[in-house]
């Protein structure tokens, strides 16, 4: 028998995962026994899987009804992104200090890659990736709080990427070449330039979003 913790993991990656990719709508409201019946689960780690996702703000709860999806306004948007740049430049900026050489190490395959998956088309890849290349920083930072923000920061954008890369091929090369010019101020030690661009970077993922 499948044990109470192993069946509410499960019921939240399958929301986790629908309200990330666009499937779970702002404003939907979700029941417990239409969830355990997706999942073949009952409603307990259903309802433990709700207070998980509400406790990361993509959900609200309403007893005895079930659970909102929390829409995102544009305010929303305007302060997450703000959030990343305060955290993101503060991040690289450390990491620089720390560990510039092993910081190209992990952020330059990432880069590759990106340009791979224009070149394939895969725009959901291209999102985890883009997630990662901006994680390297963050991770090589060495705080494991502000990781963690970084992680529910991401969730949270999650669900509006695609009107980041809305303008197709052309946004994710714009993105690319963005990355590029981060990239280029690491290699050469050039904190602040590194740290501008980072925040000009954010700040037209702004704009399209």
């Amino acid at each position: 028998m499948e044990g109470s913790a192993t069946a509410a993991h499960r019921a939240y990656e399958h929301v986790k995962s629908q309200l990330l990719d666009g499937t779970l709508s702002d404003g939907q409201l979700l029941s417990e026994g239409a969830v355990a019946e997706e999942v073949g689960i009952s409603r307990t780690p259903v309802r433990e899987a709700f207070l998980a996702l509400a406790s990361e703000g993509l959900l609200e709860l309403y007893p005895k009804r079930g659970a909102l999806v929390v829409p995102l306004t544009a305010a929303d948007v305007s302060d997450l992104f703000e959030t990343r740049v305060l955290i993101e430049a503060h991040c690289l900026r450390r990491a620089l200090d720390l560990d510039p050489d092993g910081l190209l190490r992990e952020a330059t395959p990432l880069l590759e890659r990106q340009r791979a998956l224009i070149a394939a088309d895969d725009l959901a890849a291209f999102i985890e990736t883009d997630r990662a290349f901006h994680r390297t920083w963050m991770a090589a930072a060495r705080s494991p709080i502000l990781l963690a923000l970084y992680d529910r920061l991401r969730d949270r954008q999650q669900r509006v990427a695609a009107r980041v890369l809305g303008g197709g091929p052309r946004r994710a090369q714009q993105l690319v070449a963005e990355h590029e010019r981060i990239l280029a101020a690491i290699e050469a030690g050039d904190t602040d330039t590194a740290a501008a661009a980072l925040a000009d970077h954010l700040h037209a993922a702004r704009a399209t979003a």
